[in-house]
Order: C-alpha cells, then structure tokens, then sequence
C-alpha cells in the first residue's frame, strides 16, 4: 500500500487548469510572441542606441551570408572574434584569417539562417543582437573610451 493517497478531486483541478494553461497558451501565445520591426527596432534603441544605424550592416550580412561573400562578413566582424565551429571554440584574430577559413568557421546551415533573417525576428537583449537562433550575434562596438560613438559588427558567431 502507498504511503501517499491520491485526492481525485486535486487530480482533476490541477489537470483542469493545466488544460486552460495550454489553451491559452495554444490560442495566445503566438500574437503574444509576435514583434514587429518597429518593437525589434524600440529594443535595439533602448538597449544599445543608435538603432537607426543598425539596418546597413544587417542587410550587408544577411546578403553576404546568402552569396558566400567572406570579404563581407570578414570587414563586418570585430576582432578578435570568437566563432564555434565543429566543436570548437576559435579566436580569430584578423579579417585574413576569417578570409582564408571561411568555410570551416561558418557552416552552410548558419549560411542559410542568416541569409533567411527577418528584421522582426531579431532577438535584442543587452548582450546584442542575435540573429538564426543565436548562431550570430552582432553588438554595438565603442570607437572610443568614452564611447561617445560606436559602430555595429559581428561580435561572435556559433554554429
């Protein structure tokens, strides 16, 4: 014999209101994730400023993660950059080694996300950007000590 005894009565109300959860859920939970390009741009703003100068580089990316083009992605990076690839962890130190291993450090699959990314689709929080699931993430880097101006690059990248 158990040493616990079921109550039917608790067993229904917790599956009860498990069962409303997931209704609401179900029936809610998709407008209630959904963001529009002006929210996505709204975060970028509060987070990290400047979010109007965001757009350029994200469109050069997502053009140049659909070409191929590793000179692009290469002059978007802030380096030292650090890309996992293949179970790795690397630190690339110059836009010519990014160049010269592009393909081992950026897979075709993240090639693909990237190249699909929607702006609406952006995740922002204080870290930065991120973009096809976390596989790149860009930020706002300081030009200077005081930051007083910045620009917006690749800032790691995780396959």
């Amino acid at each position: 014999m158990s040493r616990y005894t079921i109550c039917p009565e608790a067993s229904m109300s917790r599956l009860s209101a498990a069962l409303l959860l997931l209704g609401a859920i179900l029936l809610g939970g998709s407008s209630a994730l959904a963001q529009s390009d002006s929210d996505v741009y709204n975060r970028i703003e509060e987070l990290h400023g400047d979010a109007a100068s965001f757009g350029r580089p994200l469109r050069q990316l997502v053009r140049a993660m659909r070409s191929g083009d590793a000179e692009t992605i290469a002059g978007l990076a802030e380096y030292p950059l650090t890309v996992k690839a293949n179970g790795e962890t690397y630190d690339v130190e110059t836009a010519e080694d990014f160049i010269d291993n592009f393909d081992d450090l950026v897979t075709p699959e993240t090639r693909r996300a990237v190249g699909r990314q929607q702006y609406e689709d952006l995740f922002v929080n204080s870290d930065g950007v991120m973009m096809a699931g976390g596989a790149v993430w860009m930020g706002a880097v300081c030009d200077d000590t005081a930051c007083e101006a910045s620009h917006w690059a690749i800032i790691a990248i995780n396959n």
